[in-house]
């Protein structure tokens, strides 16, 4: 039988999650992606064994009803272009405007713009590189409309260091990884809005970088997601290290776990996407969820060292002489102080949420009076 590469180590997930301590306070997952009636409903078990209360989720637009019904409030809406479509210009350009007021009216406090560099790819497609930059035309005229209705702002902006080692070694292309950041720190100071930048800022390999950007921009905070990524590399620091980079940023490091949430999970298919042919039956599709969460839980309150039960290819996408598709790295527990957990696990967010809501509310009384 071939091995799970979310589950390695043939763990019951639901009875691991018993090993937590019971918290005093939920947790809030900051960035998610869940879509699927019967994928939320798998999901929602996750989160009821791991402790989370609530999940901010980059659901597309057409779903939110269906995922509304098996949430109900635990779900905050992040606005998102139609990754779907073919009409990439249109996606990225009017057409997101159009989903904004959208996402807007049904209560999205947070508007993501994505710019990871495969982004290029796609601008490639339409004949011009630089189509979809962060600080192209069509983004700006898209935050110029977000921040007009109150919104805060989420970008993803760079990757993983072994995916420039790899997939985008060829700068003249992709750019390097540093470069990917300067239109952010340009906007960071333009648009004077609450930002997240997710996957720790898409530096968790380099916590010094990311200490200068969050001095240099109070207004940033960032998403610990990605699991597979932010195992890998938090593992990597040293624990006093993290602790300290964490406390001097505590109240703008915000949890999240990145779970992509889809029926296709629960059915083999053939000609699945990427995403998802990642699992292909109800169990399956549960242990991915719930993997996640056990992972990072693990990273965040413990002391434990040991094998990832997650498989992670860019080992071998790196290492191919030394690694297979399902191998997994080492994961190794923080164990963070109480008052760091608890900023991490809720109280980061709760602060994003009340000066997007302070935000909204302002931006609501002008409209009203203009």
């Amino acid at each position: 039988m071939p091995r799970n590469p979310s589950n390695l180590l043939d763990m019951d997930y639901r009875q691991e999650a018993r090993r937590f301590a019971r918290l005093s306070h939920g947790i809030i997952d900051a960035h998610a992606h869940v879509n699927g009636a019967r994928a939320s409903v798998l999901l929602r078990e996750a989160m009821d064994l791991y402790g989370i209360d609530r999940i901010w989720s980059m659901t597309a637009l057409e779903q939110v009803p269906a995922v509304r019904d098996v949430m109900g409030d635990r779900l905050q809406l992040i606005a998102v272009p139609d990754f779907a479509s073919k009409d990439r210009r249109h996606a990225h350009g009017a057409g997101f405007l159009q989903r904004i007021e959208a996402y807007h009216a049904l209560g999205a406090g947070i508007c993501k713009f994505w710019a990871a560099p495969r982004i290029v790819d796609f601008a490639i497609e339409l004949g011009d590189p630089t189509a979809l930059r962060l600080d192209s035309p069509e983004r700006v005229a898209a935050m110029e409309l977000a921040s007009g209705l109150g919104m805060s702002f989420m970008t993803h902006v760079a990757d993983p260091d072994t995916w420039f080692a790899t997939r985008y070694r060829d700068a003249a292309v992709y750019g390097t990884k540093q470069s990917h950041y300067m239109p952010l720190e340009r906007l960071l100071d333009r648009f004077q809005v609450p930002w997240i930048a997710a996957h720790l800022g898409g530096w968790p390999e380099d916590l010094s970088f990311l200490t200068g950007l969050l001095d240099r921009h109070p207004n940033l905070h960032l998403d610990a997601s990605a699991t597979k990524w932010i195992v890998r590399e938090v593992s990597k620091h040293d624990r006093a290290h993290v602790i300290d980079f964490l406390q001097r940023f505590q109240g703008r490091v915000l949890f999240g776990s990145d779970i992509v949430t889809t029926d296709d999970h629960l059915t083999h298919a053939e000609g699945k996407t990427e995403m998802a042919a990642k699992a292909s039956a109800p169990e399956d599709a549960f242990d991915l969820y719930a993997s996640r969460y056990w992972a990072l839980r693990m990273l965040w309150e413990s002391d434990h060292e040991g094998p990832s039960p997650i498989a992670d290819p860019d080992l071998a996408m790196v290492w191919p002489e030394r690694h297979g598709p399902l191998d997994a790295p080492a994961l190794r527990g923080k164990r963070l102080p109480a008052e760091v957990l608890r900023s991490l696990y809720a109280g980061a967010a709760e602060r994003f949420d009340s000066l997007t809501r302070a935000r909204a509310a302002m931006s609501s009384n002008m409209r009203a009076k203009a």
